[in-house]
C-alpha cells in the first residue's frame, strides 16, 4: 500500500480508501459479509474509511464501527464521516454548524 499526507495534518493514509456506502440496507444487507470485507482491506493495509451518517440510514456507521471494535485495530484507522444532509425534521440537525457536526459525531 502507498501511503499518503492527509493535508497538513501529519497523518498517513493509504492512497486506497474503503467506501461504505453501500453497507446496510442501501446496498448489501448482509453485515457480516460487511465486516469481513472492512477486515480483509485492513488485512490488505487500508487505513482509511468513508462513511456518513446518511449511509443506509446509519447502518454503514453502525457496521463500521462494529468491525472496527470487533478487529482491535480501532486507533490504526482513520474513519472519514460525513454530516451535512438533514437528519430529520429538526432544522440544526443538517449543515456545516460546528453545533451539528460536534453533535453528529457525538451520535456516530
Amino acid at each position: 500500500m502507498e501511503y499518503r499526507l492527509l493535508g497538513r495534518s501529519g497523518v498517513h493514509v493509504g492512497a486506497v480508501a474503503l467506501g461504505t456506502m453501500m453497507f446496510g440496507r442501501g446496498g448489501n444487507t448482509d453485515a457480516e459479509q460487511c465486516v469481513r470485507m472492512i477486515h480483509q482491506s485492513l488485512d490488505a493495509g487500508v487505513n482509511l474509511v468513508d462513511t456518513a451518517d446518511g449511509y443506509s440510514s446509519g447502518d454503514s456507521e453502525t457496521i463500521v464501527g462494529r468491525a472496527l471494535a470487533s478487529s482491535g485495530r480501532r486507533d490504526d484507522v482513520v474513519v472519514a464521516t460525513k454530516c451535512y444532509f438533514p437528519r430529520g425534521r429538526d432544522l440544526n440537525k443538517r449543515g456545516g454548524s460546528r453545533r451539528w457536526i460536534v453533535r453528529a459525531c457525538e451520535e456516530s
